[in-house]
């Protein structure tokens, strides 16, 4: 009888962020606006960092991110609009697998990218001499694809787990789009050991990447404390401390959302975890890792005067 339901379950549908019609219209505009500015700061940098005076790794890198910041919040943000103005909130089966997919695969690159991005600012800053040597272009391209594809691994890996659960109650997801701690909550039959693969995948994917972007800016800092000049060390320290926030916010609500899928967390506290990581991140990415630098700006402002 599972077997039978689980296979004639065709649709989900998404409670979305709200329930109370007077939010809607709010919301509509606060997001349709969080996702504008996403799209085109995230573009803005990408479409400037490819200026020849910006060669080094570290643009290269910002690109990549810049990239994944676009197409994560587009996975996710444009279906939640569509909900706040319709009352038609289905997806298809295929669509929500897809969009999981995705949406693992998106975040979880991101996850070891940003643990790259710390790799190269440790050379550069520690290491400063041998930077050009260390992070030659082969070097980072290989960080890039080895991020994407450990991000596949884990999204397939997933994706195929939660998919081979059998749904056999209710098929209305409290959340605004197809995540894993909603779909297992769906599930008719024993997700324990299910729920223990997620943990394993937490640690892997963001614990691991922050324990090491943490030892990253701790040589960063001690290498920071040795540098004379006062100005120096607190231009270096305010753009440390910037990327640890938005880094320590990103892999943090990840955390807390997938570390216990069925954690005591309410369903609305794993929504506003979870609006951290595929909206306000995207959207705060550019502004802390690209338009507080000063060659960022110096093309930007050259690029608009021309």
């Amino acid at each position: 009888s599972e077997l039978r339901n689980h296979t004639l379950l065709t649709e989900f549908v998404l409670s979305g962020l709200s329930s109370h019609t007077e939010l809607q219209n709010l919301l509509f505009f606060t997001f349709c606006l969080i996702y504008t500015i996403t799209v085109t700061g995230n573009l803005l940098i990408f479409i400037v960092t490819v200026h020849p005076t910006l060669r080094m790794p570290m643009y290269f890198f910002l690109r990549v991110l810049s990239f994944l910041d676009i197409t994560t919040a587009s996975v996710v943000v444009p279906k939640m609009l569509v909900s706040f103005l319709s009352k038609e909130r289905s997806i298809s089966y295929m669509g929500c697998a897809t969009q999981l997919y995705f949406a693992i695969f998106l975040t979880a690159t991101e996850c070891y990218l940003l643990a790259a991005m710390a790799y190269d600012r440790y050379v550069a800053i520690c290491n400063p001499l041998r930077y050009a040597v260390v992070m030659n272009r082969r070097v980072c391209l290989s960080l890039v694809l080895l991020s994407c594809l450990s991000g596949n691994v884990v999204s397939v890996v997933q994706t195929a787990w939660v998919f081979t659960l059998p749904f056999c109650g209710p098929n209305k997801i409290h959340y605004f789009f197809c995540d894993i701690p909603p779909l297992i909550m769906l599930s008719c039959t024993d997700t324990s050991s299910y729920e223990m693969q997620t943990v394993t995948a937490t640690v892997l994917v963001i614990l691991t990447p922050f324990c090491f972007i943490l030892l990253s800016y701790i040589c960063i800092i001690s290498t920071i404390l040795k540098i004379s000049s006062a100005e120096g060390r607190q231009k270096t320290f305010s753009t440390c401390s910037s990327h640890l926030i938005v880094v320590t916010l990103y892999y943090g609500s990840g955390t807390l959302i997938y570390l216990r899928p069925r954690s005591i967390f309410s369903q609305d506290t794993k929504k506003i975890l979870a609006i951290i990581y595929t909206a306000v991140i995207p959207m705060l990415n550019p502004m802390v890792y690209s338009l507080r630098n000063k060659e960022v700006k110096g093309v930007l402002i050259k690029s608009i005067a021309e």
